[in-house]
């Protein structure tokens, strides 16, 4: 006579071969990587980018969603505790975060390209501090936001090209190749019609 088995033995078998299904049949969730220019400087008063763009196992779906933070590196201002969200994308539709930042940033990225770049326009001092920029990619979730600092400067501080200079320098070179070519020039046809007239005498 075979051996009947108890209730809580076939619970256990069943327990076993669920656990076993749900562990076989989830796939790993990947970590998306993100990139971000890890310093910018942008002259007060003007337009400047913060370039954010990622990398994901998954292909790019309705669900991504791209989320920008802020928080300043001045201890007087009130988003220098922790970061706050300045802007949030997804669906295919941008979302303002703080008032502060509302009309001054845009999405000109493609999230389609794995480019999740903003436009800052105008740069003021406030804005002196730390950008993170995250993205999610269902279900490609796990990662680490990157980072961007930001430094908001005096214009008359930035480093001037001479392009003037260079300009001018280019142009005095090629004047001087053209003189040089035309006496040349007229060197050799001097040379030429003396030869010529000594050889008629």
């Amino acid at each position: 006579m075979e051996p009947k088995w108890s209730k809580s033995a076939c619970n256990r078998v069943l327990l076993t071969g669920f656990t076993l299904c749900v562990v076989l049949g989830t796939r790993p969730t990947s970590a998306i990587e993100i990139y971000a220019d890890p310093e910018v400087m942008m002259p007060n008063g003007t337009t400047g980018v913060l370039r954010c763009t990622f990398k994901s196992s998954e292909v790019v779906s309705s669900s991504a969603s791209v989320t920008w933070s802020f928080q300043s590196n001045q201890p007087d201002n009130k988003f220098s505790t922790s970061p706050y969200s300045i802007y949030y994308f997804a669906n295919g539709k941008g979302f303002p975060g703080l008032e502060e930042f509302k009309d001054r940033v845009q999405f000109i990225g493609d999230i389609n390209k794995k480019d999740v770049s903003i436009q800052l326009s105008p740069a003021q001092f406030s804005d002196n501090g730390t950008f993170f920029c995250d993205v999610k990619n269902p279900p490609d979730v796990m990662g680490t936001p990157a980072r961007t600092e930001l430094r908001v400067v005096l214009k008359e501080s930035l480093p001037h090209t001479n392009t003037h200079l260079i300009i001018g320098a280019v142009c005095g070179v090629l004047i001087l190749l053209i003189l040089i070519a035309v006496g040349a020039c007229i060197v050799m046809r001097v040379l030429h019609n003396r030869h010529d007239y000594e050889g008629a005498r």
